[in-house]
């Protein structure tokens, strides 16, 4: 009974994980793909306004959830594939989870984190506003490029990783 109820557990971690990765994949490609974009259409001030409001709404509940709950999934995920190696599909768990850990996760806090903190000091309205919007559209997005991917790569792994397991 216990034995059935870990594997379980296992399993809705597993799946949280993956859908996690993938709704997060999903979020970041919208902003490489249109959200940007439409920023970089507007006034530099527009803009600026814009993505600080952004930037304070996105600090909620629901996306904190996805967000970091994905990132402890995947934490435990990396852990324990390491610790059942032998079994199948651990190869694209550990893969997955260092994946988002690494390319989602850390990037954010190494790269979009501080992006987004220096443009929240600026008066959207200044001088120096408009030349950090600049170069913060194309450095925040590139970053943001590399994000997607790689939440996107770590859904594939876990989507074959579940493809593994129902394959044998």
């Amino acid at each position: 009974m216990l034995q059935h109820l870990i594997a379980q557990s296992h399993i809705s971690l597993k799946l949280f994980s993956a859908l996690g990765c993938g709704l997060i994949a999903g979020v970041f490609f919208a902003f490489s793909t249109f959200v940007m974009s439409a920023l970089a259409r507007l006034p530099a001030a527009q803009g600026i306004a814009a993505m600080q409001a952004i930037n304070i709404t996105v600090i909620n509940p629901w996306f904190m959830l996805a967000f970091l709950g994905t990132a402890a999934t995947c934490v435990l995920l990396a852990i324990f594939s390491l610790l059942k190696w032998q079994q199948p599909g651990s190869s694209y768990w550990l893969v997955g989870s260092l994946l988002y850990l690494v390319g989602t996760f850390l990037v954010t806090i190494a790269f979009n984190v501080p992006l987004n903190e220096a443009l929240a000091k600026v008066n959207p309205d200044s001088m120096e506003g408009a030349d950090l919007w600049a170069s913060y559209l194309s450095n925040w997005t590139f970053w943001n490029h590399v994000r997607t991917v790689a939440a996107l790569a770590a859904a594939i792994a876990f989507t074959l990783a579940f493809r593994d397991r129902v394959g044998r």
